[in-house]
């Protein structure tokens, strides 16, 4: 089973992720590590910055994401990110999408079955 279960857990975590990074700069633009912070602090996603930065770079080429730099006191300038117009639309259908499946999923866990 442990074959089975990693390989699955695996599969869930790469469809949500994109929608967990989607969300998580929907109400303010973050910078990379402040992402893989909120990310990796969310139970289950497994986010590491390897993992985090093509997915930011596949999504800024998709025209989910806008970037920008800014210079920092901190070190090296920080590349923040930000949704664009498509990218809220395309956030609004997967969290439809996403609440759905919960939900049917949930009905079958439960014996209901319509």
């Amino acid at each position: 089973m442990n074959d089975f279960f990693d390989n699955w857990t695996v599969q869930v975590r790469k469809g949500v992720l994109e929608l967990c990074i989607l969300n998580a700069v929907a109400g303010k633009e973050r910078y990379g590590y402040e992402l893989v912070k909120a990310l990796v602090s969310s139970p289950g996603l497994g986010v590491t910055e390897g993992t985090l930065y093509p997915l930011l770079s596949r999504l800024r080429v998709q025209g989910l994401l806008s970037t920008r730099l800014e210079e920092s006191s901190e070190g090296p300038a920080r590349k923040y990110y930000s949704l664009t117009a498509r990218g809220r639309e395309v956030m609004a259908a997967m969290n439809e999408y996403f609440e759905d499946l919960i939900k049917g999923t949930l009905k079958l866990q439960k014996g209901v079955m319509t």
